[in-house]
């Protein structure tokens, strides 16, 4: 495999999760007929999990509808902190939702920490739950302005903090505050049991099914899966699918934008003192730390190097980059495992959690967990059960997906969407000179084919695969990504495989495939 060879030593070839390596999850059969349930869950991460977790408990008759199979997406591909510190975002609460709401924030994620913490005692889960202080740190004095600021929203909003001029790794930082009783987890040892209890509780779970259309506007609603001509008739509908599978009048498209993280779990030469870390500073780039228990002994893992989707050429150079952080801290004896995830972010920074639009009684989201998916995903099922059940939740007017704030929410919007008509009209022009016989084993690119754009891969066996670019969603054009291996989208955040096949939405139709050559 042609990579970068400016750094690695340790790299694994190919990318994969901690958490799916070390996890022996149930399989689940595909829908292949009618069925009719309360509600139809649409995707099986930590948000549709919980959700039917806490449905089926109330005995509220679900089916979970999973596009590939479960706890594969950003679920299975996460950093796993269980934490309210969000990076530097209580300041920026507290300016444009006011001081009620930031403080509302805070007590939102910390209960639903305190939900992962009782499930896992109720059920008796053993998932390596561990309680940690989580600093965030700046190292350059540019940056120190920004934190002290959150440092004094910490202090008008009550929340528990204390100010560090040094951390307890050997990193040198001009501040940090530290956050006591956070904590980190592996999440698919937590979430495999709540899969259980909830099949136990009569949930119905399928995975490869992708749910494509709403056939009628309901209540009751008909949804119709992309293979087959299964349907499934429910009252109600949640869109735990990431990115929502259900747009309609929302325009979802428009208020999200997808960010790729990256992540390598290594064995240390020197031992990690505890605690969770991340850099916050603008003049560094970002960095996350924590540990992992894996073969009886302590893995750290050292995520960050983010990027908006298909918006990077190199990305195994990420994984490189983390890998030299790594061993300038401790020192690194092996890398077993390399992943990266993607996460969606909201205008605001703050998740949609509630009714799709105002106009759609009866059709909920959760989206946009601006990368702390564990506590904001699990808050997610806490809030969307209780709205299913017509139980009141006092987060449910600050996540609501109708929200919208003029100042940042109207900058932003004109913002993501310039770059989104950027990067469209990019992919649509310009003189491609390469050709697929260019491509190396192993390598895949942008190429012209026929006289048009095309994106070639060749695997390491020497098969060839030529793919449209042309995302089924938008019409925006994909890039290669040689971290992964896969054509990503810089629009709208969709990811597709070498052959075309969608591994994230929004989009639903594979590529094009436009030839294998063997």
């Amino acid at each position: 495999m042609r990579q970068s060879d400016s750094f690695s030593r340790h790299l694994p070839q190919f990318p994969e999760s901690l958490w799916r390596a070390t996890t022996e999850l149930p399989s689940f059969p595909r829908l292949d007929e009618d069925i009719e349930v309360d509600v139809a869950i649409v995707g099986a991460g930590i948000v549709g999990i919980t959700t039917a977790y806490l449905l089926s408990k109330q005995g509220v008759k679900v089916a979970v509808l999973e596009a590939g199979v479960i706890l594969n997406g950003t679920t299975g591909h996460t950093t796993a902190k269980i934490s309210a510190q969000h990076g530097k975002i209580y300041d920026e609460l507290l300016n444009h939702f006011g001081k009620e709401n930031a403080q509302m924030y805070y007590k939102a994620n910390m209960d639903a920490k305190a939900f992962i913490l009782n499930t896992a005692n109720e059920l008796g889960i053993e998932c390596d739950l561990r309680p940690e202080s989580a600093y965030i740190y700046v190292e350059k004095t540019d940056d120190l302005q920004g934190l002290q600021k959150e440092f004094d929203a910490y202090i008008k909003l009550g929340i528990p903090g204390q100010w560090r001029d040094e951390l307890p790794i050997p990193l040198k930082v001009k501040g940090a505050i530290e956050m006591p009783d956070q904590g980190q987890f592996h999440p698919l040892h937590y979430l495999k049991p709540l899969v259980e209890e909830s099949v136990k509780n009569g949930a119905k779970i399928y995975e490869h099914t992708t749910i494509t259309r709403l056939e009628d506007d309901g209540p009751p609603y008909t949804l119709s899966a992309y293979h087959g001509k299964a349907k499934v008739r429910c009252r109600r509908i949640v869109s735990a699918s990431h990115f929502p599978f259900l747009d309609k009048k929302g325009l979802y498209f428009a208020r999200l934008h997808a960010v790729r993280s990256y992540a390598v779990a290594f064995r240390p030469e020197r031992p990690f003192p505890g605690g969770t870390y991340l850099s916050v500073g603008n003049a560094t780039p970002k960095r996350s730390l924590r540990t992992a228990s894996y073969n009886g002994e302590d893995l750290v893992i050292a995520g960050g190097e983010n990027h908006k989707t298909g918006q990077s050429i190199r990305t195994y150079e990420r994984y490189e980059q983390l890998e030299k952080f790594g061993s300038e801290l401790f020192g690194i004896k092996e890398i077993p495992f390399r992943w990266s995830a993607q996460d969606l972010e909201t205008l605001d920074k703050v998740p949609y959690i509630g009714q799709l639009t105002e106009g759609d009684d009866g059709i909920y989201v959760a989206t946009g967990f601006y990368k702390w998916g564990m506590t904001q995903g699990t808050l997610s099922g806490m809030i969307l059960s209780d709205l299913i059940v017509g139980k009141p939740n006092p987060y449910a007017l600050l996540y609501n997906p109708s929200r919208f704030k003029a100042d940042p929410s109207v900058k932003n919007m004109v913002v993501q969407n310039a770059d989104v008509a950027k990067h469209f009209i990019a992919g649509k022009v310009g003189l491609i000179q390469r050709k697929a016989d260019d491509l190396q084993p192993g390598e895949g690119g942008v190429i012209s084919y026929d006289g048009r754009r095309a994106g070639g891969y060749r695997d390491d066996e020497g098969n060839l695969y030529i793919v449209d670019t042309t995302c089924s969603h938008m019409g925006c054009e994909v890039e290669w990504n040689d971290g992964e291996r896969s054509w990503d989208c810089p629009c709208h955040g969709s990811r597709y495989t070498y052959e075309g096949e969608v591994i994230e939405g929004p989009a639903t139709k594979p590529l094009d495939k436009l030839e294998k050559r063997i």
